[in-house]
């Protein structure tokens, strides 16, 4: 099992399906209101280089359920800020803490922390990856949907860090996924190419009607990510035809599900009709961000 969670397709699926079972354990224990300390005495660094409202929340929660200890750091307070070798506070922290948690813009970053600490690093998000978010829709899909296989996924929106994690996910758990960007949006090449190389059954289009129709499963983002904002007029006009409305669901299976990752731009990415809708279940979503995650400290720190 890797010392690490970085990318999805860094695990293989038996020990992903590990992390599932024991979210539907913690949750349970949590809904139930029973203790489960499990990392008692544990401390996590949480380094945060993009503000987050879900991310802090849910892993800093999460650590005081396990009975254990979050220490938020933002970059600007720390001495990363001032220019530290990554690999200087690395090995500084894996000193003090049983694990990191950081969200950054550059994955290289993650990856350079995570070789120089001898204590497991958890991606909490960067440019190019967000395997916890993506973890935790396939665990809503288990919940809704009985199981993650045997479904069609579609996603509708940007080529980014979301879009690449479902193109893991699909590699890594072997489901059929479409996936519909405007052109000159599409995913990372590299990303595609390790997903073809392990075998993923996955669709490309810049037509969201063909990604949508008969789907089990839609999902999106907003048109413009952190750092992105000043993007924002171009990509409101490259993406208007990329919006989960009414008629998108209506070509999708009549028992599909929605997901958002949140934040929200409500009736430009997805309607308020739609996030408001039966379909939706974006807050149960966001919820299992909580139990996933705990799964997965537990898994690196217990």
């Amino acid at each position: 099992m890797p010392k690490d969670f970085l990318a999805l397709t860094d695990w293989s699926r038996d020990d992903l399906d590990k992390i599932f079972a024991l979210t539907r354990d913690l949750k349970a224990k949590q809904k139930r209101g029973e203790e489960h300390h499990l990392l008692k005495g544990k401390t996590l660094a949480m380094i945060f280089e993009k503000s987050s409202t879900r991310t802090r929340i849910s892993f800093e929660a999460g650590m005081f359920q396990l009975g254990g200890h979050a220490l938020f750091l933002s970059s600007g307070n720390t001495q990363m800020g001032r220019g530290e070798p990554v690999q200087d506070s690395a090995r500084v922290m894996a000193r003090y803490c049983d694990g990191v948690m950081i969200r950054t813009f550059s994955q290289q970053l993650v990856e350079d922390f995570a070789r120089y600490a001898k204590i497991p690093v958890v991606n909490g998000l960067t440019d190019l990856y967000h395997p916890c978010q993506v973890m935790a829709d396939l665990f809503t899909v288990i919940e809704h949907k009985g199981s993650y296989h045997d479904q069609v996924y579609c996603w509708i929106g940007d080529g980014n860090n979301m879009a690449h994690s479902w193109i893991n996910a699909a590699a890594v758990f072997g489901f059929e996924l479409r996936v519909a960007t405007p052109k000159g949006y599409e995913p990372d090449a590299a990303v595609v190419a390790r997903a073809e190389k392990m075998g993923a059954h996955i669709l490309y289009t810049h037509d969201p009607a063909e990604a949508a129709r008969g789907a089990m499963v839609l999902n999106t983002d907003v048109w413009a990510s952190m750092g992105q904002e000043g993007e924002q007029k171009e990509r409101e006009q490259a993406f208007k035809d990329f919006q989960i409305n009414g008629n998108i669901v209506d070509l999708a299976d009549p028992a599909c599900i929605v997901l958002h990752c949140l934040p929200a731009h409500r009736n430009e990415e997805i309607t308020d009709e739609v996030i408001e809708g039966p379909h939706s279940v974006v807050f149960d979503q966001a919820e299992n961000r909580l139990h996933v995650q705990k799964a997965i400290l537990v898994t690196l720190m217990g």
